[in-house]
This record gives C-alpha cells, structure tokens and sequence, in this order.
C-alpha cells in the first residue's frame, strides 16, 4: 500500500502531510475492509451500505483534511457544513454561523456570479445529455444542436470572464484576511479554521480558474461547444459502420483544438502542452509522473497478461455466450438470446441495491456508456445493451452507478467547492463497484 498509493503522493509538493494522511488512511480503510469481505461475506446487504459510506468517507475526508494555501488538489466543505460543527467559543459560533458572505458584500457578489456560471454550465449539460440520448442522430439535427450549444458557451464564457470577478476576487482575499482576524481573535476552534480554510479554499480554485478562462476567447468557446457536437455525431455514425477514416478528420480537429487552448493558457513555456491539458483532469500532476506510473503498471501488467493468454485453461464462457464454443472472447461471436427490457431491469435493480437514487437521476441507453451530473438532485447514468451477451451491459451500469453515486453524495453549494477531486478519484469509485464489487463471486451470491 505504501509504495503504491502512498509513495507517489508524497512527491506532489502541493499536498501537505496531513491532506496525504488523510486520504492515504481513507484508501487503506476501504482495501483493509473490503478485501476480506470481497471473497465471502459481500453478499450481505448491510456490506454494500458500508462499502457505500467508506466511498463517501473518501471524498468527505479529502474535503475536510487540512490544507496549506497553495493546495492544488482538494476541495473544502461548505459552510453550512461548517456551521453544524461545535466551537470552541461562543464568539466563534456567532461569527461562523454569519459565514463570510454575511461579513463580505464582495464575497456575496462573487458567489451569486459563480452561481449563474455554475447553472448555464449545467443547462448546457442538459442539451448535451439530450444529445447523447434522446436528440435524432441527424447531420442537420447535430449542427442546430451545436448552434445552440455555443450560444450557450459564449454567454457562460462572457460571465466567467466578466473583470467584476476579478476585482471581486481580489477584494474578497482582503474581506477573507479581515474576517479571520475576528474569527480568530478569541482563540482557534476547529469550526473557525475549517471555515477560514474553505473559503481561502474556494478563492484559490476560483482566482486559477478566472485567469486560465480570461486567457481565450469567447470565439473558442463557442468552437468547442460546436465541434463537441458534430464530432459526436461523426463518432456515432463511423463506430455504426465500422469506418475510422471517416472520423479521422473530426478527431484531428479535436486535437488541435485541445492543443490550441493549451497553447492559449500555459503561463510557461516549460511545461509540456498535455501537462497543461492534464491540469484539466488531474489537477497539479504533471504528465512525467503520469508515465512513471502508466510504466510502473505496464512493467507488472503485461507479462502477466501474456501469461494468462498463453495459458492452456481457457475460460467457460457458455454463460455469457450460450451457443458459443469454449475460448470466444466477443459478444459478436456468440448468438445469444438476452432480452434487451430484461437486462435494463436487472442492471436497474442491481445498480439501485448498491446505492445509486434513481428518484435523483435517470438510467437511459445510450451509444457509449456516461454520467452526467445537473446537481447532486438529479445526476443520470447511461448504459448500452446487446442480446448476444448480458455482462457488457450490467457492467457498464455499475460502473456508471459508482461515478452517480459520487456526484449524488457532493455537497449542494453549487460553487467549485462541491465537485469532484479528480478524473483519478472518479473512476476509482467506478472501477470500486464494478471490478471489486461486481465481479466478485459474493456479488453474484447476492445477486442471484
């Protein structure tokens, strides 16, 4: 565990010690707990609510773990949250409970503009999800969906980069200093440093955010919102017909698009241009650790894969493929009766039992499977089903469903605080339940 989850983190200087004690104890809680129970016991109801919890714990912790100034990793808890915790004095409680957005009109003014942002990010996203689930797959249907799509980019880029927001920034660093002083002047107390920190927290994030946004223009904006969609909808119709080459042009356009923006908003000629699109998803990881770790993998992974493979033992798989022979590998190869209605209803209730609210979200079909959150309230998952096999299907559910039950469990502040961690810490929840969880013998026992 310590030279695999612990050791890496130690060479991110933007996490202090205690933020890596925090989430490294979290991992070890989940691995510790579930491993014995995985082989045997993970049939029991009452296993996946614990499961459940440690997930959150690992989101809840990193969230609330302390955090030096110039963190580039972790999020901070809302102030409502801060203001259910105890004080230590009576002087504290008030001033907490008044949060600094009674204390700052900037910091007020601020909120409801990063509010608005936050929203016409969301309404895009519901324009998105349609046109991934719902939308007809028509050229025609696409580029008027793209139009749409980047008006909407090209008025929440205008209001991202408004100059007020930059003043606001600066103005609420000096409000956050003034409000600490008093916070603090009748001594620490946890509530007031976890509140001092969450909203020092949310102006790092906010102010790193405001200058790499400043430096394009809204004319990228929209051309990205626009090649989203007409790529999409070249992907779709050249996976359908198995013709790479006539999305190769697309893809291209995607690449340098990507490189574009990069180019736009490296402050340093020195770091690499997937460095600066990695920020994106890994925040403050360069790309020479990500190959360090990518080779530390592909050193273990690949002769073991190639031994498996050159094996004798070759896998049944009459229960994916029923009319298949012994060793096919693909759901194409066998011919199969699996009722597409049917397997929606067993992924439904299979995902629903390991957590997931579907009375906050939708499960729908899709090309590709894909969550997509609006909100906490209302996060959506997508999954793709075949009748010659049933596994592709109920697995891509539960993956999705751990991605959902993530976001369903993010705080409610509708501000950068309340997102996820990382790309990293998100598919650690999706591969949790579907590899650890979903594949296991215990799963099946439960399932059956």
């Amino acid at each position: 565990l310590n030279d695999t989850i612990l050791e890496p983190w130690n060479d991110l200087p933007t996490m202090n010690s205690s933020s890596k004690q925090t989430v490294g104890f979290s991992i070890y809680c989940i691995l510790s707990i579930v491993a014995p129970f995985v082989g045997q016991y993970i049939l029991r109801p009452t296993f996946f609510a614990s499961a459940f919890s440690l997930t959150r714990f690992v989101h809840a912790s990193a969230k609330t773990a302390p955090t030096s100034s110039n963190s580039q990793i972790f999020r901070r808890p809302t102030f409502s949250a801060m203001t259910s915790a105890t004080a230590s004095t009576s002087a504290a409680s008030t001033l907490v409970s008044s949060t600094l957005e009674e204390h700052s009109p900037s910091y007020k003014l601020l909120l409801e503009k990063l509010r608005t942002v936050t929203h016409l990010e969301r309404a895009s996203a519901v324009l998105n999800y349609d046109r991934q689930v719902f939308m007809p797959q028509a050229d025609e249907s696409s580029a008027q969906r793209g139009k749409q799509l980047a008006v909407l980019a090209t008025i929440s880029h205008e209001k991202a980069t408004d100059p007020e927001i930059g003043s606001l920034l600066e103005k609420s660093a000096k409000d956050l200093e003034e409000w600490s002083s008093l916070l603090l002047k009748d001594g620490e107390s946890e509530e007031a440093n976890a509140a001092i920190e969450s909203a020092r927290r949310l102006l790092e994030l906010e102010t790193k955010s405001y200058k790499k946004t400043t430096c394009l223009p809204s004319s990228i904006a929209a051309r990205k919102a626009q090649l989203q969609s007409s790529a999409y909808s070249s992907w779709v119709k050249a996976r359908e017909n198995d013709d790479f080459a006539s999305f190769a042009p697309s893809l291209q356009q995607c690449f340098d698009l990507a490189k574009e923006i990069a180019a736009l908003q490296r402050t340093d000629e020195n770091i690499s241009l997937y460095s600066q699109m990695l920020d994106e998803f890994e925040m403050g990881m360069a790309a020479s650790r990500i190959d360090e770790l990518f080779g530390q993998v592909q050193e273990a992974l690949v002769p073991l894969l190639g031994k498996v493979k050159s094996s004798p033992h070759k896998p049944d798989l009459s229960p994916l493929f029923p009319n298949a022979e012994c060793g096919q590998e693909t759901a194409e190869e066998g011919k199969g009766g699996f009722p597409i209605n049917a397997q929606k209803e067993l992924s439904r209730t299979l995902v629903t039992s390991l957590g997931y609210d579907p009375c906050h979200g939708r499960i729908d079909t899709s090309v590709h499977p894909f969550t997509m959150s609006f909100s906490p309230m209302d996060v959506r998952i997508t999954s793709r089903f075949t009748t010659s096999e049933w596994l592709q299907g109920l697995m891509g559910t539960i993956h999705e469903g751990g991605h959902a039950m993530y976001e369903q469990s993010l705080g409610d502040s509708d501000t950068s605080l309340d997102t996820a961690l990382s790309m990293g810490v998100h598919e650690s929840q999706s591969l949790f339940w579907e590899r650890h969880i979903g594949k296991g013998k215990g799963f099946w026992k439960f399932a059956g």
